[in-house]
């Protein structure tokens, strides 16, 4: 009989485990659960499972406890009470490692308390990538059958600050040492923990473009080069050769300019750093138009299909659009290559079993522009241990595509991943994005232009072009623009024109950039540049005014930007010198035709004896602004 009741006993508490629709019509076991991550600087992770097994019936107990782990390699595995070492068994099957703790005493009666604990050391959890050490932490499951759960997650101090946390903790608390962590069952158990502490990440990279003009005539041939946004800004170190100028369209993509002659080919080097940021920076505008723009229906984007429109209608947030792709697509390791068709929102509908991260991608901004909401998709570079996915990456320039979603109360773009969501098993990277992403190009008023880096490709054996790597900061991370101008040489009566020329030589863009011109320090004109980028110029003109006879001609001409002043003597002397002799010949020559008319003298002696006059009048000007010359 009592092995009955064990036997029972048992298969009743292993379907308290597996089937939470048993669990809500049964009340043998109470089971709560308190889990604690510890990591160590190292980077190990010592996780303590903190269980508690109350009998709610006096005829029945438990004789064993089995914990599930997806994806995890746990060592050193103990299971033990405050005065007792229990039994274990371990099996692991198709991913899943199941811990069982045999309990070798019987614990009878109702209300009767077994506390026990499961610790194991793991190495995955935390790992340190490049400037950042990032945590994950995956979510319990869905069918948990916890009446209570915490989770507990204790980082050193000597990790640095935290740059990101999602979803935020019920409370936090530092020490010394250390910084921890807590969440309730909720928190827990609706997503997976990710974090990132230290200031940001740096990547380096190397991009090479092949570029041909086919024609028979001059060209010009646009290039993307990765753009700063709100989430990363660009060091160049190189940009070889320099362009003719750098443009930005309006979703924000720098575009380098070149100019080739016929049937040329040139190659094109970029090389820098990139600076990654967990959170964004307001240092951009996005126009009322260019937010319209990311609602339209595109050949990718097909927001008018019924299918997508009434998805719109049902999920209509953004959140829910990313749970919705996340969980019902599935991703097709077999279709990542270079040569891989893109379907368009949707085909990926059509077949979500057969996916990858430009399906995700396309499903989810058509989606939400269907919605109502600005969503645009982003092309580039995602660093990842994945070791299905990292090869393409790093031979064949297979690049990354995620989506952003404009949030109207922020005034920011907010990037998220369903992709990496969906093949991690959950990992939360709606709430924050990790600081792996580099974003290439962006497309969003137009779904396929520009081409990212590792397009721009010629032969029938294209070389890898893409090339990105942990890195560190420049010792170079100012910029100081250079500033050129020139007056006008043809001769003017009342005025010139000045032409102004800032160049940025780099290593970053410059911002809100502000220039002045000054005559004799009186402010005459001032420009605005919202943004310069590296290698990029802006050229603009101002009028310096002479009036009668240059009496209003400035005696120096003054620019000043990001506070570099340059200073341009105009010689005021010689402007008034030339106005009067101008002035003068003009008089004459008036004075000429009335008398020619008038036939009181001959011709051709007046104009000469005027020449003669003209001759020795303007020669002793000429010495004279020589001698000034000299003088200066």
């Amino acid at each position: 009989m009592l092995k009955k009741i064990l036997f029972f006993a048992n298969l009743i508490f292993i379907l308290l485990l597996f089937s939470p629709k048993y669990l809500l019509a049964s009340e043998e076991f109470i089971v709560d659960s308190e889990v604690t991550y510890e990591i160590e600087e190292s980077g190990t992770t010592n996780v303590t499972h903190n269980i508690s097994l109350q009998n709610q019936v006096s005829d029945l107990y438990a004789t064993s406890y089995s914990l599930e782990l997806t994806n995890i390699k746990p060592e050193n595995i103990r299971s033990f009470s405050e005065n007792h070492n229990y039994q274990i068994n371990v099996k692991e099957d198709f991913g899943k490692t199941t811990i069982t703790t045999n309990f070798d005493d019987a614990l009878v009666g109702k209300g009767k308390t077994r506390n026990f604990s499961i610790t194991f050391s793991e190495n995955s959890f935390a790992a340190r990538t490049g400037e950042i050490w990032e945590i994950s932490i995956p979510r319990i499951s869905q069918e948990s059958i916890f009446r209570n759960y915490s989770l507990v997650i204790k980082v050193p101090k000597s990790f640095g600050s935290e740059a990101y946390i999602s979803p935020d903790p019920n409370s936090i608390e530092y020490s010394d040492d250390l910084q921890t962590y807590i969440y309730n069952q909720e928190n827990a158990q609706e997503f997976g923990i990710t974090a990132g502490f230290g200031n940001f990440q740096v990547f380096s990279f190397t991009l090479n473009y092949h570029l041909e003009n086919p024609l028979n005539s001059g060209s010009e041939v646009e290039i993307a080069i990765p753009p700063d946004t709100a989430y990363q800004k660009l060091y160049y170190e190189v940009l070889s050769p320099k362009p003719e100028n750098i443009k930005i369209d309006p979703d924000g993509n720098w575009l380098a300019i070149y100019k080739l002659s016929p049937r040329e080919r040139l190659d094109v080097s970029a090389k820098g750093n990139v600076q990654i940021f967990a959170g964004a920076r307001p240092l951009f505008k996005y126009p009322k138009e260019v937010l319209d723009a990311n609602l339209q229906e595109s050949e990718f984007w097909q927001i008018n299909e019924p299918s997508i429109a009434q998805l719109a209608q049902r999920l209509k947030t953004p959140y829910e659009i990313y749970n919705f792709v996340s969980n019902n697509f599935k991703y097709d390791f077999k279709k990542v290559s270079p040569e891989t068709k893109r379907l368009g929102a949707k085909q990926a509908l059509e077949n979500p079993n057969s996916a990858i991260c430009m399906e995700y991608t396309d499903a989810f901004v058509a989606i939400t522009r269907a919605a109502g909401i600005p969503a645009r998709e982003i092309n580039g570079y995602a660093y990842t241990e994945n070791p299905e996915i990292q090869p393409l990456s790093l031979v064949s320039d297979v690049l990354h595509a995620w989506p952003e979603y404009w949030d109207d109360e922020k005034g920011v773009w907010i990037p998220i991943d369903p992709t990496w969501a969906s093949t991690t098993g959950g990992v939360d990277y709606f709430n924050k994005l990790d600081l792996r992403h580099f974003t290439f190009v962006i497309h969003g008023v137009d779904s396929t232009k520009p081409f990212p880096p590792g397009s721009y490709k010629l032969g029938p054996n294209p070389q890898k072009d893409v090339f990105v790597n942990f890195g560190q900061l420049p010792d170079k991370k100012v910029s100081i623009p250079e500033t050129i101008a020139t007056i006008e040489k043809s001769p003017g009566l009342f005025g010139k024109n000045i032409q102004v020329k800032i160049f940025n030589s780099g290593p970053v863009a410059l911002y809100n950039l502000s220039s002045e011109v000054l005559y004799d320090s009186k402010v005459a004109q001032k420009v605005e540049i919202d943004i310069l980028p590296p290698f990029a110029s802006y050229t603009y003109e101002s009028y310096m005014q002479y009036g009668i006879l240059g009496v209003k001609a400035p005696e120096k001409i003054t620019i000043v930007t990001l506070d570099q002043k340059i200073e341009i003597p105009t010689n005021k002397s010689q402007i008034i010198t030339y106005n009067l002799a101008l002035i003068l010949f003009l008089i004459l020559l008036f004075l000429s035709i009335i008398i020619l008319r008038l036939k009181k003298i001959n011709p051709f002696k007046f104009f000469t004896f005027i020449l003669m006059k003209a001759k020795n009048s303007l020669y002793e000007i000429f010495k004279k602004n020589k001698n000034n010359k000299e003088n200066i």
